[in-house]
């Protein structure tokens, strides 16, 4: 499912339109990254929880070269999913 799919079943779903459910994701969407990228938690109950997670300084190989290189610790985005939704994906 690309984002203009979700964007129908969210219009389809929610009754309205497609340009409201666009804005709507959107805004989501915003929202959640502009809080994760704060450091906070977003904690959607029954779906999952998005936050941001500390990468330790590490010593990795150039695949190319074979030569060992530096990789800087860094903080990337992480999802840990809820305990409903992993259910429903059992479930198929």
């Amino acid at each position: 499912m690309n984002r203009t799919d979700l964007v129908s079943e969210i219009a389809k779903q929610a009754e309205i339109t497609q340009t409201q459910a666009s804005a709507a994701l959107g805004a989501a969407l915003e929202a959640i990254s502009a809080a994760v990228a704060d450091g906070d938690k977003v904690t959607l109950p029954g779906f999952g929880t998005f936050e941001s997670r500390e990468r330790s300084a590490r010593t990795g190989r150039n695949p190319q070269t074979g030569k060992t290189i530096d990789i800087p610790a860094s903080r990337g985005p992480a999802f840990k999913p809820g305990s409903a939704f992993k259910e429903r994906v059992n479930k198929g």
